[in-house]
Parts: structure tokens; sequence; C-alpha cells
């Protein structure tokens, strides 16, 4: 066979070939975020990004509400109005935001729920740890750190959001068990400047505490620069956190820090469960990631989450 014959014949089979490429169905997938102005929440917008970028039929798009509940209701809709196949979110309250994302589901768009739930099961999916066992557990601890008894400062994070009120309720669930340990709690939004405005104010006002339990590890971090501003070491009272981020190992390791329980962002699980459901797959209602506690004997063993 001649080169000219080789190629009149070649050509017209690479024609048949590309529109294969490009003929499968595409999907467009958004995500509603709480907010960008917190790195944990940030990361998990990137990890959700990554992980749909395998995936060249995917187009992904996603949003900042700057941590405003009504913001981020408005843009649930928006992306449903858009004709978006798929919305990931992360609801910053759980009862305001349980309307409008059911009322989407309703409408046949899929929800995927990444580590905040909503009331009733208005949603495909949902990707979570175990946020009321991870609160007994630092509550646990700090109980034996402080020998039963003991004054122990709670920073709290989102209010409404479903992570705070377990965090919440698992830590007090155990603690109401010793009455000689007593509670103050403070808001920090699960930020530092919050976390050192609110430990600052407590400190300048002569409050004193034994003990703090930090519903993140940012806020445990703002909690330790508050300290050492006034003067003192926080590695003269236990501290645990949540999530295990760079700060939170540092910290352990340098004694600043007792403990922390890893929280990854669930962004890889909640991408692949999008996958899934645009193909049509099965996929369980509540996916539950594993936690692990981190203290000076394993922090070398386990790598932050960011």
């Amino acid at each position: 066979m001649t080169q000219l014959l080789k190629k009149l014949i070649l050509v017209p089979l690479l024609l048949l070939l590309v529109p294969c490429v490009w003929a499968g169905e595409r999907y467009l997938i958004g995500f509603a975020q709480d907010t960008l102005g917190n790195d944990w929440r940030l990361v998990q917008v990137r990890d959700v990004e990554r992980e749909l970028s395998r995936y060249p039929e995917v187009d992904f798009i996603y949003t900042d509400a700057d941590g405003e509940t009504a913001l981020q209701a408005q843009h649930i809709e928006d992306l449903a109005a858009r004709g978006v196949d798929l919305i990931i979110t992360s609801p910053r309250d759980q009862e305001l935001l349980t309307p409008v994302i059911e009322r989407v589901y309703k409408q046949g768009i899929p929800i995927v729920l990444l580590t905040r739930s909503i009331n009733g099961e208005g949603y495909t999916s949902y990707v979570t740890l175990d946020n009321y066992a991870i609160a007994q557990a630092a509550a646990r601890y700090l109980v034996e750190k402080l020998e039963g008894e003991g004054h122990i400062l709670m920073l709290e994070g989102v209010s409404g959001a479903s992570t705070t009120l377990a965090r919440t309720q698992g830590f007090m669930d155990i603690i109401d068990n010793h009455p000689a340990i007593s509670v103050t709690s403070a808001r920090g939004n699960f930020l530092r400047a919050d976390a050192i405005l609110a430990v600052s104010d407590l400190l300048d006002r002569g409050e004193t505490f034994d003990a703090i339990y930090a519903q993140s590890d940012s806020m445990a971090t703002g909690a330790r620069m508050a300290i050492e501003h006034a003067g003192m070491n926080p590695a003269d009272l236990p501290i645990a956190g949540i999530d295990f981020i760079t700060e939170a190992r540092d910290a352990i390791k340098e004694g600043k820090q007792s403990i922390s329980f890893t929280f990854q962002t669930g962004g890889k699980e909640g991408a692949r469960l999008a996958m899934q459901i645009l193909r049509d797959e099965e996929v369980p209602k509540k996916v539950v990631l594993d936690s692990i506690a981190i203290t000076r004997e394993n922090v070398d063993q386990v790598e932050p989450i960011f």
C-alpha cells in the first residue's frame, strides 16, 4: 500500500474518532460554600476542585457567601436556576438553610452536604465525621487532665451550624457528669481573629481558666496567641482542638497544645459521591469518616490536613 493511500485511509478514521472524545455527556457541579475567609473552608473547596479535575466531563463552579446565611441560601437558589446538575454545600445554619436545600432537592437537583447537615433528609448524601463523639473524647481527655475539677473555656464555632451544635452537646454531656468542673463559653466562629478577641476580652476582665476546649484548631491558635500576648504560657494549661492543621501539629510538638482530633474536609469523598450520583449509581445517605486523636506520642505519624 502506498504512503498516499495510507494517509487517505487514516485521515477519515481520525475524523471519526475525534468526536467520540467530546461526545460524552457534560456535567456542571456547583459548590455553595459558607465562606472562603476561613482557611479550612477554602481548603474544602480546593479538595473538591482537585478531585473533580480528574473528570474531564465536569465543569466546576463555586460561590462564597462570606459567612452570611442569607447569601448562602441565595447562592443555592442561583445555582439551581443556572441549571447545575448537582449542588455541593456546607450549610452555615442547620435550621435556617433547611427549607431552601429541601426545595432545591425536591426540584430534582441532587444535593451533597459536606461536614454540616440540615434538619430532615432533604438531600442526596452527606459526608461528615462524628462531631458528637469527637467532642466527647475531648471532654474525657480534659477531665482526666484536670483530675475531675477546674474551669474550662469552651470556644464555640459558628452559631447554628450542625458542627457547633454537636461539638457543644457532646462535650457538655460528659462535663455535666463532673460537678466540680465549670465551663465558660465564648464565640470564636472557627476563626483565629475572633478567638483572639474572645480570649483577650475574657483575660482583660480577669477571667481565669484551667483548660481550653476549642472547637477548631484555628480557634486554638487564636487562643494561644491571646494567652501569649497577655504574658502567659499556653503550655501551662491543657488545650484541646479539632482539625489537626499545621499550626496544631507545631503547637503539640512544642508542648503548647495537648491534643487535636483530625477532621478532614470531606472534599475528595464528596466529589466522588457527586460523580457516582451523576452516573446514576447508588450512594449511601450518610458517609462517616474516621477521626484520629493526635498527641505528642503520634504527632509525627499523621500529616496535617493543611
